[in-house]
């Protein structure tokens, strides 16, 4: 009668007649809960009608003869009816609860664990059931309940997660797409970058032989961007089958996509140009928060859309007059991005150069704050060498300099070996300025002068406009010419080749119009991998000098 009972009535009558055991009346109890939540209906008058608190009675009279089944429904079904849960009948039944964990079968215990963390449980049950499930990992032997557990509590506890971790990895094989996507999806929300189970889950997900569904590509790539985690093949796989689906997707996820993407430093040029089309098929839907993320991604990846007159076109047109709806932050970088991508207009310079606008900036010590002011160095640069015709205004001479504190003490190899090699091979340490933090807020690893006879100079005896506080005073020598070491890493290069991403390829324009020879010193290999030996410095092409 309990189970086929279809309104709330038919149930309280049954509490009406002869006396319920404990545990039908839990299970009335379960059965009205679940009644009212279906039926939208209002648990005020179940909780005053005296047929109800006869039933709640019954099962606190002998809440020791429910069984366990019953015993955890009445504990998620009294909440659901609006009794308090601090009230004598919830705390009575959590108590219940509590003797009886030790006694649970593990897959109660998970659902238990699911249901208090989903109502965010304050008091001691919650606890206790997550120190039960950390000394029970081993049992778990179900997919989903690994999954689950991941997805829903192990933010609550490191000590679990990481069990559930090791036994993520023992079922991996076992997984099937969507649970692929879940357990990636709570690694990178919680911020857990466990990389022998990253590398499981790609292995896994590059078995599987159908196309991904979308919600599937785009939680991955978002999972792997917020972890840092490049897997070429993986990354591969998700930009070709995310392509013939991106008309389908909305602008936030569209933004979202690209600016993983480039999180990433992974350029798929047909994906790129399909997001630089959707932008302009889009261009009203698109907020201009979304359209300045994807115009961001494709700076951070240097990456020049085939249409690029009409796609610049439609965000100049966006930006006329709507640069104060962005913040300090985001308006910065929009602007630091038309330059990478050689677009910047006189406009949008004067105004993040305007004292009114970087002052917001002046002071603040956070990262963020540290980063778009060095943007802005950049901008001052491009605004000096790169826009003829723009007259200003400029930052201020004062704060040019003191930008190449940042990463003291992190040298690389290949940066500990330029510093090594350098003063040998040129015969002197006066004869290179090493770690050289320029006013155009690029770091040069090494600086020499050399004569019109290739012949290296002790450059600290010449004056150096490149530099905030310059060491001499004397004007190079006829014929003379700066060289500036550039060390390129991995992690400044596409994930996909040997191009160099923005922010390196608007350095290397710089330092050429500010007057420099480029000798480029890089290691090829994967992000992560240790630099081994250095390749043969390359010397850009320049006007016409003799090579290094």
């Amino acid at each position: 009668l309990i189970r086929v009972a279809s309104s709330p009535q038919e149930l309280l009558q049954l509490g009406q007649g002869a006396a319920l055991s404990s545990n039908l009346a839990a299970l009335a109890i379960a059965r009205l809960a679940h009644l009212s939540r279906q039926q939208r209906l209002d648990t005020q008058d179940i909780r005053g009608d005296p047929r109800f608190l006869r039933l709640l009675g019954a099962v606190d009279a002998q809440i020791s003869q429910v069984w366990n089944a019953p015993l955890l429904q009445l504990l998620r079904s009294l909440p659901a009816l609006g009794l308090s849960p601090g009230g004598p009948q919830v705390r009575s039944v959590e108590q219940e609860v509590l003797w009886r964990l030790r006694r649970l079968p593990l897959r109660q215990l998970a659902h238990l664990a699911e249901h208090l963390a989903g109502q965010g449980h304050a008091g001691p049950l919650l606890p206790e059931v997550l120190r039960k499930l950390e000394l029970r990992w081993t049992e778990l032997d179900g997919t989903g309940t690994v999954v689950t557990l991941m997805a829903k509590v192990g933010h609550l506890s490191p000590a679990l997660m990481e069990r559930l971790e090791d036994k993520a990895l023992e079922l991996a094989e076992q997984f099937d797409t969507e649970q692929l996507r879940r357990v990636a999806l709570a690694l990178a929300l919680q911020q857990r970058r466990c990389v022998p189970l990253l590398r499981a889950l790609s292995y896994h997900l590059l078995q599987k032989p159908a196309e991904l569904p979308l919600p599937v590509l785009t939680d991955l790539l978002f999972a792997y961007s917020r972890l840092s985690f490049q897997q070429p093949q993986v990354l591969h796989r998700l930009s070709l089958e995310l392509q013939p689906h991106l008309g389908s997707l909305s602008p936030a996820q569209v933004s979202r996509c690209a600016r993983s993407l480039a999180s990433l430093r992974w350029l798929s040029r047909p994906l790129a140009e399909a997001t630089a089309q959707y932008c302009l098929d889009h261009a009203q839907e698109l907020s201009l928060s979304q359209l300045c993320g994807i115009l961001v991604s494709f700076a951070r990846l240097n990456f020049q859309p085939s249409s690029g007159q009409e796609f610049f076109s439609m965000v100049q047109e966006r930006l006329q007059g709507q640069e104060q709806e962005l913040d300090v932050h985001l308006l910065t970088d929009v602007v630091w991005s038309l330059c990478v991508l050689q677009q910047p207009q006189h406009t949008h310079l004067g105004q993040v150069l305007h004292p009114d606008f970087h002052s917001r900036l002046r002071g603040d010590t956070s990262p963020r704050a540290q980063s778009s002011w060095l943007k802005l160095l950049h901008i001052n640069a491009t605004a000096r060498l790169e826009a003829p015709g723009y007259q200003g205004p400029f930052l201020p001479p004062e704060g040019l300099g003191g930008h190449g504190d940042r990463d003291k003490g992190k040298a690389t190899p290949l940066q500990r070996w330029l510093h090594e090699a350098l003063p040998g091979a040129l015969g002197g340490h006066d004869l290179v300025r090493r770690d050289v933090s320029t006013v155009y807020g690029w770091d040069i690893d090494a600086e020499v002068v050399l004569d019109g006879d290739n012949k290296p100079l002790p450059l600290r005896d010449f004056a150096a406009p490149h530099l905030a506080h310059s060491e001499g005073t004397k004007p190079l020598p006829p014929g003379a010419r700066r060289v500036a070491v550039l060390r390129w890493e991995p992690p400044q290069f596409s994930s996909r080749g040997r191009e160099l991403l923005g922010w390196g390829s608007m350095a290397r324009r710089h330092l050429r119009v500010a007057g420099f020879l480029l000798a480029e010193v890089s290691t090829w290999g994967q992000a992560g991998d240790t630099p081994g030996t250095p390749e043969t410095a390359r010397v850009s092409p320049a006007p016409p000098r003799p090579p290094l």
